[in-house]
């Protein structure tokens, strides 16, 4: 950088180093801070290329992962094309990663996109994680946190400042060297493939990121710093629009007709006794303007939009790949789009019937494709090979924070995947190691950190073939507290369709000599406002081993499981964690899982295939007289219970009372005469 000044009349030229300057932000994202040191080693990567660098700069270094459970996707927003993390992380690998050996603190400047994803979800500022190191040995250093004049819709520069901590076993740094004892894909440095992890970062777009020495690109102070957002009225008070051709009546939606979006409507569309009005394109897309800024404007953040749409499948689609669903969205109000996965569109067969589904698009801008400026709207849809009849189509924000209407769905009824309302996917998946039976269901890939052995246990005279976690058997110095289960030949249905409300009761040996050790399942994938992400079991589903020296049942429900599985494939459940008693390691011994799928709709609706398995709570004995009889009962949905009873609360000899239960409407009923002694009763499993 030159500057020119004219001392007593003699011009006198002078040539400053790059970041001479030195100030504070917001800086300009088409240009580096002024901030940085140009003679300090820097690896970087930009994600649309641009932003000539100083010369000293490695541009070649720097990659941004994707793939497994850390992929990104290109976004193009604020003019710019970047990467966005679909999932809860972000791993960068660096080939020149030993570079950072002999350095005790990184530096990581980001070029991010100001929305919420850089926020807690009550919008509030985060520590931002970064996970470095090797397995087994890691290590989770905060970089910062980043203050909330970030959200701004803007692309915005912000430095995180990072430890680079000594590794326990060999006084190696964390970042810069691959220790003897590394295990998994360590090639780079890290774990995954990379070299530094974001952790929990879903919804994160970055366009630029860079790993430099302490001081490198100036002090965070001076670069985090940013512009205002634009003002904008809040949300409306409202979450849905929609129209339906058929009736005739429309709240705040209409379907658009101009441009490379034309339409045409027709009657009697559809099978015979459900005749309808519709409408299609004449050519490939179909889009509908929101009126009067109903759900928002523009300047609002993107939300989550779910749509549903009755459209018709027509007989003579048959064998034609005819594809319907969403196409393109708004990503922001200066024209970035983003489009929908093609996979995910409906492939019609022909069946001749109505068909009702929806689509759940993340993070979308109302600004809308060829929308404005008279409406806003949604995503576009597309009708590939064929031209669809959509007789309705409704559109719901899902909201967010303390807006009124957060957490709601209005179609909660409309389901992404028409067939869980049927009786076409499977309930029911089981293991039994003990009688080697396999119906869906078998023991996992034993490798990484959930290896596995499979061994007989069980007290004498029930000894069954059983697995489990092999903790520190043949691997010192890592744990291997995890079981996974396979699901087989698609049994409890694809992995496509809604996150599932799942039942899961496992038979496992409570071992006297492992008393205090605990097991239940742990981490599993779910959907969240459209994205798939990892979900967690609470701690309180631990179940402890009281060391009675028989097999025993545990059972959980967890309501919302994709079969995409975790470090499982092609479809698993939730992955099996255990927690150690002091120093006994908790190799608990699992004989038998079953999975049951709950479905919310159809024939099958609310039926628990693990009925049995189910504990009963909160079960109370009500008793009653009746003249010279008393009346003992229970809920008739408490089932595999008998009474008992004792003549003494001290030092009680409890026996089964020798009666005929019978059903009085939804109660269990024992009738008893009424004697002379005294008699106390209770309920036994």
């Amino acid at each position: 950088m030159k500057t020119i000044q004219l001392f007593q009349g003699i011009l006198v030229s002078l040539t400053l180093p790059f970041g001479a300057l030195a100030q504070t932000g917001p800086f300009d994202p088409e240009r580096w801070p002024t901030t940085i040191n140009p003679n300090v080693p820097v690896h970087y990567v930009v994600t649309d290329g641009g932003l000539e660098p100083p010369s000293f700069w490695w541009d070649t270094t720097l990659n941004i992962l994707s793939g497994g459970d850390q992929v990104t996707e290109d976004l193009t927003i604020g003019g710019h094309t970047g990467k966005k993390v679909i999932g809860n992380y972000l791993n960068i690998a660096d080939s020149q990663f030993t570079t950072w050996a002999d350095h005790d603190t990184i530096d990581i400047l980001v070029q991010a996109y100001g929305d919420a994803a850089l926020f807690n979800a009550d919008g509030s500022p985060r520590n931002f994680v970064f996970l470095t190191g090797t397995l087994p040995e890691l290590a989770w250093p905060v970089g910062g946190q980043v203050p909330v004049e970030a959200k701004n819709k803007r692309w915005n520069w912000i430095l995180f400042r990072i430890p680079n901590g000594i590794r326990p076993s060999d006084g190696t740094r964390y970042v810069g060297s691959i220790p003897a004892n590394a295990q998994g894909a360590y090639q780079n440095g890290g774990v995954n493939g990379g070299t530094i992890r974001f952790e929990g970062v879903p919804g994160l777009i970055v366009r630029v990121v860079a790993f430099g020495p302490q001081g490198a690109f100036g002090e965070p102070e001076a670069i985090n710093q940013f512009l205002p957002p634009e003002t904008c009225d809040p949300e409306p008070n409202t979450n849905l629009a929609g129209i339906d051709i058929a009736a005739g009546t429309a709240d705040h939606l209409e379907v658009l007709d101009r441009g490379d979006q034309t339409v045409e409507y027709q009657d009697n569309v559809g099978p015979a006794g459900d005749k309808r009005r519709a409408v299609r394109p004449r050519g490939l897309y179909l889009n509908f303007g929101i009126t009067d800024h109903h759900l928002g404007r523009p300047c609002n953040d993107p939300r989550t939009v779910k749509v549903c749409v009755d459209f018709y499948d027509d007989p003579a689609f048959a064998g034609l790949n005819v594809r319907f669903g969403p196409e393109a969205y708004a990503t922001d109000a200066q024209g970035g789009v983003a489009f929908y996965p093609p996979e995910k569109r409906h492939v019609l067969q022909g069946t001749g019937q109505w068909i009702r589904r929806s689509w759940t698009v993340p993070a979308v801008n109302l600004f809308g494709v060829n929308a404005a400026p008279t409406h806003t709207a949604g995503p576009r849809f597309v009708s590939e090979n064929g031209q669809v009849f959509v007789s309705r189509f409704q559109i719901a924000v899902l909201r967010v924070g303390d807006h009124p209407l957060a957490g709601q769905d209005p179609l909660a009824d409309c389901y992404e995947d028409p067939n869980v309302c049927t009786d076409r996917y499977g309930s029911y998946a089981e293991l039994d190691l003990g009688r080697d039976l396999r119906d869906g269901l078998d023991v996992g890939t034993s490798a990484g950190d959930q290896n596995m052995i499979a061994e007989e246990a069980g007290p004498p005279g029930d000894r069954r073939l059983a697995v489990r976690p092999a903790h520190d058997d043949g691997s010192p110095g890592f744990a291997h507290q995890y079981l996974n289960f396979a699901i087989t030949g698609e049994k409890l249905g694809p992995s496509s369709q809604p996150p599932a409300h799942l039942a899961i009761c496992i038979t496992y040996y409570d071992d006297p000599a492992l008393a205090g050790t605990a097991i239940k399942p742990e981490v599993y994938k779910t959907e969240v406002n459209g994205v798939e992400t990892f979900g967690f079991t609470p701690d309180s589903y631990f179940v402890t081993l009281e060391g009675s020296g028989e097999w025993k049942t545990a059972y959980w429900e967890i309501p919302a499981v994709k079969f995409t599985g975790v470090n499982q494939g092609p479809q698993a459940a939730a992955r099996f964690t255990t927690r150690n008693a002091g120093d006994v390691r908790a190799k608990i011994a699992v004989t038998r899982v079953r999975y049951g799928v709950i479905r919310p709709c159809g024939p099958l609706a609310g039926v628990n295939p693990l009925e049995e398995c189910k504990p009963v709570t909160d079960v109370t004995l009500a008793i009653a007289r009746a003249g010279n009889q008393v009346l003992l009962s229970w809920p008739a949905t408490a089932t595999g219970f008998v009474v008992q009873s004792t003549p003494s609360l001290n030092n009680p000899q409890w026996s089964v009372v020798d009666a005929i239960i019978e059903i009085a409407g939804n109660r269990q009923v024992v009738t008893l005469p009424i004697g002379a002694d005294t008699r106390f009763f209770r309920l036994a499993k």
